[in-house]
């Protein structure tokens, strides 16, 4: 079973896949020795380790080769963001996603907000795409490479549930293995998704969100770390150098 496979496998699991959320080597060993089952990558992440906001600040091939490096080092499945693909038009976006099929990339995800102007693609727009994405992969055989398809509209829609559903469910149509909903967090409406949306429902752990058991009682099959662990590390390598700078004392960095 290659990595492709083994990454989909993880997903049909009657177990919540609770994925561990890398932007670098360093992080991804850290995850990977733990235990986690597979890596995500986070665009996020990538972006303020080097210096940058999020929104395709950097280059496309920066991702790839941070991407690259991991997966060099790691046994696990990797899922690469995307964000909304690091392209200016469809055909280099499934340039890009290809080029991470080819280094060994198990999946991506890949949003529907716009990266030039506020609010979210037009529906029949992101549809088009993930076809494309969807028959470039299985044209080139990556016929089970997990596409999971975020949609922004907890983040941007007046009408949150009732668009997110209408857009799972075209894109789905369209080619789609899962759906990936940041801000969705309540209780009664993860669990009337998961039985609208034909496809596994990924959602982003925020305060108030982040009991895999709980989660995996209302059917959510996978649940991502996001930025958070990014941002603890921060704040605790903030304060472990204040500490030190303060006492101008090392010893605790070897308690």
């Amino acid at each position: 079973m290659n990595k492709i496979q083994e990454f989909k496998v993880l997903h049909q699991s009657n177990e919540l896949l609770l994925l561990g959320v890398a932007w670098d080597l360093f992080s991804a060993l850290s995850l990977e020795k733990a235990g986690f089952k597979a890596i995500g990558t986070t665009s996020w992440g990538i972006a303020k380790s080097l210096g940058y906001p999020d929104g395709e600040r950097i280059e496309f091939d920066t991702i790839l080769n941070r991407v690259k490096t991991i997966l060099d080092h790691v046994n696990i499945p990797v899922s690469a963001d995307i964000e909304s693909g690091y392209g200016k038009d469809e055909n280099t976006i499934v340039e890009n996603v290809l080029k991470l099929a080819d280094i060994g990339v198990a999946g991506i995800n890949i949003e529907d907000s716009r990266k030039n102007q506020a609010g979210l693609k037009p529906l029949n727009e992101q549809c088009r795409l993930l076809s494309k994405i969807r028959g470039a992969l299985e044209k080139s055989g990556y016929k089970d490479f997990y596409i999971n398809a975020r949609t922004d509209t907890y983040l941007l829609s007046m009408d949150p549930y009732n668009e997110m559903t209408v857009r799972a469910q075209a894109y789905v149509e369209s080619g789609a293995s899962g759906i990936f909903v940041p801000g969705l967090k309540d209780d009664v409406e993860i669990k009337a998704a998961v039985e609208q949306i034909a496809a596994p429902l990924n959602l982003m752990s925020v305060p108030g969100l982040t009991s895999c058991k709980k989660l995996q009682e209302l059917g959510v099959k996978r649940l991502s770390l996001g930025g958070a662990l990014y941002r603890k590390l921060q704040s605790l390598l903030d304060t472990c150098a204040a500490q030190i700078y303060e006492s101008q004392d090392t010893s605790l960095l070897f308690d």
